[in-house]
């Protein structure tokens, strides 16, 4: 699907909802701190691509967050977010599905790895009225769902999980 095939899929200007997600996501984990991870697991580029890695971590992040989406559709939210809050290069064109793959695979796991563990962290101060139960932090883990290539390691890890 080439990018006029995406723009005339697109609803005129986007679903609010779908740019709020994007917006959020890009708040909340901003350029400077994917640059940092980037820069810290080697996977900085070293040249210009159509696929930076810093969007690639955005796409990674999007496929969690639009979970039931395809991925070309991820892509095209993910773009389209990027676009509507002015980060989205006028010279970039929409990847393609074979462009996506290799860059995903370019990036590995460790990226993903090292951010979780930088965001991960508690929000709640010691003062933070309803965060605490005596001297026990409350807590809640929100869950979502993560396709996983059916390898034969992975068959190992869960028969070996579930006898």
């Amino acid at each position: 699907m080439d990018e006029a095939e995406y723009r005339q899929a697109a609803m005129p200007g986007g679903r609010l909802t779908d740019r709020i997600g994007v917006g959020v996501l890009t708040r909340l984990i901003d350029r400077d701190l994917v640059d940092d991870v980037l820069a810290e697991t080697g996977r900085v580029e070293q040249r210009s691509r159509l696929l930076p890695a810093r969007v690639v971590v955005y796409y990674m992040l999007g496929l969690c967050l639009f979970f039931g989406e395809s991925y070309e559709e991820v892509m095209r939210l993910l773009v389209n977010g990027l676009r509507f809050l002015g980060t989205w290069r006028k010279e970039w064109v929409m990847p393609s599905t074979g462009a996506i793959t290799q860059a995903r695979q370019r990036l590995g796991a460790e990226p993903s790895r090292v951010l979780f563990e930088r965001v991960a962290v508690p929000c709640a101060q010691q003062g933070t009225r309803g965060a605490w139960l005596g001297s026990r932090r409350l807590m809640a883990i929100d869950g979502f769902v993560l396709d996983v290539p059916d390898t034969d390691g992975m068959t190992r890890r869960s028969a070996a999980r579930e006898a």
